[in-house]
């Protein structure tokens, strides 16, 4: 997984979490054909394109979006090469020229890039080449223009686009440090250094895609008990990236969705008590937002089982 598990505090809090990343490290995540969130991308590409690749009227996207090809073909030229008039794909098999498509690949990639607007057939390919969803952040006004984003966490882009930082994250529970930091943070991530931050929650469902007009809601099981429980959850993660567009004042903003069973995220009993710790110390309103307050204590017993902790949550040995 791309999750750090150092990231995983008690107590736990909605805060901003940003740190730097280290010169030379990645940012992106090429997909490979037969790959999760490639196929689960191209299933939603294919019948939902609309809500996932959206924009306000006359925003200018291209000037962002040449430097994040630029920045994406130096990290990986195997998985993305540009040139005069092209864009090509090559782990995909398939390529723009001069607004054409080109390629040999898998047809069902073919005929979903066929099937978008010619204006949004190379964030197409951009979103199928990479694990990551993005979308371009504007540092002055702190408003999302520009979004392709496949694969949402409970919310729908096509109701975020043109709004502010602080206005998107407005629905989150125990927010009030997010929305504090939402101006210094937009500054700071538009400005010259490359920053990530991560999140994560349990949920019982192993999807990426998580939009809400298509997601069922959670449906853990009421009657499981703690051993049970465990097995059949799932730890969702996001690594959130910048790639800071300095000269515009602007970034694009990166997300990687993974989900992991829990029990193989938690293997490790250290990070089995990282998560226990955070779990028990959220406030009631995050463990309703996050529709885990009726499961909280029976997580809390399977994770300290995995954790070798006591009932008090002390390591027993």
């Amino acid at each position: 997984m791309a999750f750090d598990f150092s990231t995983v505090v008690a107590p736990f809090r909605m805060q901003p979490g940003l740190r730097r990343i280290a010169p030379g490290e990645l940012q992106l995540t090429p997909n490979h054909r037969g790959d999760r969130a490639l196929v689960e991308k191209l299933d939603v590409l294919l019948e939902h394109a609309a809500e996932s690749l959206v924009a306000v009227p006359d925003f200018d996207a291209a000037p962002a979006l040449a430097a994040f090809v630029a920045h994406a073909a130096e990290e990986h030229p195997a998985a993305l090469v540009a040139s005069a008039g092209a864009l090509s794909a090559p782990l995909l098999g398939w390529s723009i020229r001069d607004d054409r498509l080109v390629g040999t690949g898998p047809a069902e990639i073919g005929a979903c890039l066929e099937r978008l607007p010619g204006a949004w057939r190379h964030a197409g390919l951009l979103s199928l080449a990479f694990a990551e969803d993005f979308a371009i952040l504007e540092g002055e006004s702190g408003r999302i223009p520009w979004l392709a984003v496949c694969l949402p966490s409970s919310w729908a882009p096509e109701e975020k686009v043109g709004r502010p930082f602080a206005e998107v994250h407005a629905p989150v529970a125990d927010n009030a440090a997010l929305l504090v930091a939402a101006s210094h943070l937009t500054r700071l991530v538009t400005g010259e250094e490359r920053w990530e931050r991560f999140v994560w929650t349990l949920t019982d469902d192993a999807r990426l895609s998580r939009h809400p007009r298509r997601a069922r809601p959670p449906r853990w099981n009421e009657q499981a008990d703690p051993e049970r429980l465990g097995a059949m959850a799932y730890l969702r993660t996001e690594r959130q990236t910048f790639i800071p567009l300095a000269a515009l004042r602007q970034a694009v903003f990166t997300i990687h969705v993974e989900v992991c069973p829990l029990p193989e995220a938690a293997r490790d009993p250290a990070d089995a008590r990282r998560l226990h710790a955070a779990l028990a110390s959220m406030t009631p309103a995050v463990l309703a937002y996050r529709g885990l307050d009726v499961v909280r204590d029976r997580l809390l017993a399977w994770l300290a089982v995995r954790g070798h902790l006591d009932g008090g949550g002390d390591r027993r040995d």
